[in-house]
């Protein structure tokens, strides 16, 4: 095994970011307002995480932190968990990922078929028991494990600040008004939102508050007492907040599967959120989200069923 130490970056790690910019046409689009979602589905590991992930391993190589064969350990519902995995194997570092039981059996076979060791946690605890038994295993074990901690880790919204946002800037024609996104970590809309609101003076960032059971998978409920907020979370960069249903976000996916877009279950989240903000938008506004995952990673939970 090569040692992390000594900088591997293979030529597959150039492939991440760099996505397209997607116009949407759908029917509710009133009044000239235009909607267009970043390809984040296009990214090697499937989903927008490889962004996050890619930056805070190749940090922790830098540091020193994965030195003397260190474990990278983080938890995860699904898609930084791959992403953890392919850079992992890539980078040649050894990786373990806490992921709830019912993340979809896509997801944890992905990030087997890499090599990398998964522990499941109680579903019925959801995703935030899978982030305390991450930090519960690092604390037991210093010597053995690197937490990633992408909740916390300031490389998770910086990827997007100098990333994600950096591109949307530089592939509108014209600057956006509106930015939709949710909260996993966090990294995505406080990276985009601060970069987004530091370029274009007066643009709107619109949260989606997903519902709490059965949820949308990838998306985080916040608002309870019990709820862990992620630390890099900046709320300031919030503007609106729009409710989503776990219903609405399917609906959205079969209507983007019909144009052709094959994407997740946040993906329809976002879409459902961009389309409230544009009935209520000014005409001609031009709303960016993102569309996070592949639709694929999703056949075994049953969103594709008829």
């Amino acid at each position: 095994m090569r040692d992390a130490g000594r900088g591997v970056d293979p030529a597959a790690l150039a492939l991440v970011g760099g996505t397209p910019l997607v116009r949407i046409e759908h029917p509710e689009i009133l009044d000239g307002a235009r909607i267009f979602a970043k390809a984040e589905w296009l990214n090697p590991g499937g989903s927008i995480k490889d962004r996050p992930v890619l930056a805070m391993l190749r940090a922790a190589i830098k540091d020193g932190e994965l030195d003397g064969g260190r474990t990278v350990l983080d938890s995860s519902s699904g898609n930084a968990g791959i992403a953890y995995a392919w850079i992992g194997a890539a980078l040649a570092v050894p990786v373990e990922v806490v992921v709830p039981a019912n993340a979809s059996s896509e997801r944890k076979d992905r990030m087997r078929a890499h090599g990398a060791t998964l522990v499941e946690t109680d579903a019925l605890e959801g995703y935030d028991e899978a982030l305390r038994e991450a930090h519960r295993r690092a604390e037991a074990d210093p010597d053995r494990y690197w937490l990633a901690n992408q909740y916390s880790n300031e490389h998770n919204w910086r990827a997007h600040y100098d990333g994600t946002a950096a591109e949307i800037l530089e592939q509108m024609e014209s600057p956006p008004t509106h930015f939709v996104a949710g909260v996993g970590t966090g990294g995505t809309i406080t990276g985009c939102g601060r970069r987004l609101k530091e370029a274009v003076p007066g643009i709107e960032i619109t949260m989606i508050e997903p519902e709490r059971f059965p949820g949308v998978e990838g998306l985080k409920p916040l608002g309870q007492a019990e709820d862990i907020v992620p630390a890099i979370l900046d709320e300031s960069v919030v503007d609106r907040r729009v409710p989503v249903s776990s219903d609405a976000a399917a609906r959205r996916c079969e209507e983007l599967a019909r144009l052709g877009l094959f994407v997740g279950l946040s993906s329809g989240a976002y879409l459902d959120a961009a389309l409230t903000v544009a009935q209520g938008a000014d005409p001609g506004a031009r709303i960016v989200t993102v569309f996070s995952d592949l639709g694929e990673r999703y056949l075994s939970t049953g969103l594709w069923s008829a």
